[in-house]
């Protein structure tokens, strides 16, 4: 009952940024569950040799993107549909961020954020309607998820303002799709990841040693595992998820909750 409960084998996942950090984790959570996974990377070295390596796990597909524009987006799908054909998941996982002191904070920190991070989410489901209708049923329904952060529901004093105004943005922007596309069978959901391993918190870590100070801030205690943040992600995409739409889900340690 277990292993069926959460078993993707057959489903069809598209994971953008999935090469590195946070959607390679999930990448391989989703091949490890018997989902084919296409996933993209700015860089083709980067994702070909990425998609190699997963393999072993699973089929995976290397399909090199740099999503900073609607138009790469929708490129992007043209060649989704012709090396895949249909889709069962979507995680709009490729991200951008900008860090700097708010007297000297540029506004060119802005446009390319907000447009990885808000708008190419939104053209990627309006893109793929088609794919993510036609899969989807009343009680296996297709699957979105965007990936988000605490950083857009909690103040995290990180001097990131777009990306956090961005993560704000992503978080409404799921509720919205899933109040409008639940009567196509397809849930959209928010997982919110805290502090994971990954090059965003970099300056946080010294090879295994994490800073203390941001330790104290987790009430668990440590950075985030990548079971931790592929476990959500099958559990959203499996039957077990099939009747959680609308939803905001921290995978933090409780910064979000505990907070």
């Amino acid at each position: 009952m277990s292993n069926e409960l959460f078993d993707l084998t057959g489903k069809r996942a598209l994971v953008t940024g999935g090469a590195q950090g946070l959607g390679r984790m999930i990448a391989e959570g989703l091949l490890r569950a018997g989902a084919i996974v296409a996933i993209t990377s700015r860089k083709a070295d980067i994702c070909e040799a990425a998609a190699a390596e997963m393999s072993a796990l699973g089929k995976c597909i290397a399909l090199p993107a740099d999503l900073t524009t609607p138009a790469a987006a929708v490129e992007l799908v043209e060649r989704y549909r012709a090396a895949v054909g249909g889709l069962d998941i979507l995680v709009n996982n490729a991200g951008k961020t900008w860090g700097g002191d708010i007297d000297t904070f540029p506004d060119k920190a802005w446009p390319d954020v907000m447009a990885v991070n808000v708008q190419t989410p939104f053209t990627m489901v309006r893109e793929l309607l088609p794919e993510l209708t036609a899969s989807g049923t009343a009680d296996d329904p297709s699957r979105v998820i965007n990936i988000g952060s605490v950083a857009g529901i909690k103040t995290e004093r990180l001097h990131a303002y777009s990306y956090a105004a961005s993560k704000a943005a992503i978080h409404m922007l799921s509720r919205d799709l899933a109040g409008d596309l639940a009567e196509r069978n397809i849930t959209v959901n928010a997982v919110i990841p805290g502090f994971f391993p990954t090059k965003m918190t970099a300056h946080f870590r010294d090879e295994e040693k994490v800073d203390p100070t941001l330790l104290a801030h987790i009430p668990l205690k440590r950075l985030g595992k990548a079971e931790d943040i592929a476990g959500v992600v099958v559990f959203l995409c499996s039957r077990g998820g099939s009747y959680v739409t609308g939803a905001q889900i921290p995978v933090d340690g409780g910064v979000v909750g505990c907070g």
